[in-house]
């Protein structure tokens, strides 16, 4: 229970001669592996939470390196190491957490490391690909966020020769779930009667967006591999292996793909039209 004689503050006090709080508080305890973000919220929403011997508030902010943070009497570890590692998903394994009634393997199973990590980039259990673990809330959410315009790539093979006609509507957008799909961009790589081979740069991700619009479209997906976020690419990583990115490839991850000037011209013609 709180007592209401201690005082909250909305920003954690800083000992004479530190430099100004950098991060929000909730977020550095989520990379302690004190619980989720919205579960660490709310210890701090309880009170429980101190900076430097006060008591703060929802929204506070503390520099990792320098201020004491302590929750419920405990100080948490205030050394922060990004870490970012890569992963070639393979077939039928879960991006998510594993679930108790699901016996197929989750993608931690795979990478044995400690602590919590987030997900950039899930793909459903059918498809494969390029997958990054990391301990950094925020990068996750940057990346993983349409209005940030970081771009994923895929090779999409699916059934039947498509046409011009029919890239151009997928790339223009098509309706799901009341909402037309954002600006994309498809090129086919290799047609046969058959199939087709795709590159799909993209940079929205509903759930199984790219096997629902390629249904609606009269092609249903064959294989989908997700082959690059970002210029960050799979390269000849093979399937269920992981490796930790260097700072190099950190920023390959967040460098859009070249198409990202295509899709933003999609985006513009498309307004344009609607606007008439």
């Amino acid at each position: 229970m709180l007592n209401e004689s201690r005082r909250e503050s909305n920003v954690a006090p800083t000992p004479k001669g530190q430099t100004v709080p950098t991060e929000r508080v909730q977020k550095l305890m989520a990379q302690a592996d004190i619980g989720s973000r919205r579960h660490c919220e709310a210890i701090i929403s309880q009170g429980r939470v101190q900076v430097n011997g006060k008591i703060i508030a929802l929204g506070a902010k503390a520099d990792p390196r320098k201020d004491v943070i302590l929750v419920d009497g405990v100080r948490i570890s205030n050394v922060f190491e990004p870490l970012y590692i890569v992963v070639n998903k393979p077939k039928g394994v879960l991006s998510a957490n594993k679930a108790d009634d699901d016996d197929r393997p989750a993608i931690r199973e795979l990478v044995d490391l400690p602590g919590h990590l987030f997900t950039i980039g899930r793909l459903d259990a059918d498809s494969e690909g390029l997958l990054i673990l990391t301990n950094d809330g925020e990068l996750a959410n940057r990346i993983s966020h349409p209005r940030y315009e970081h771009t994923k790539t895929y090779k999409v093979t699916v059934k039947g020769k498509v046409s011009r006609e029919t890239i151009e509507l997928w790339e223009s957008g098509v309706w799901l779930d009341g909402s037309r799909t954002a600006a994309c961009s498809v090129r086919a790589l290799q047609s046969s009667k058959r199939s087709t081979i795709l590159r799909i740069v993209m940079l929205e991700g509903r759930k199984r967006q790219i096997r629902r619009v390629a249904a609606q479209l009269g092609h249903p997906v064959i294989r989908l591999v997700r082959t690059h976020i970002g210029q960050l690419g799979l390269g000849t990583l093979r399937k269920g292996a992981w490796y930790e990115l260097d700072e190099d490839e950190v920023q390959a991850l967040q460098t859009p793909a070249r198409e990202l000037n295509d899709i933003r011209r999609a985006r513009r013609e498309r307004k344009r039209k609607s606007q008439r």
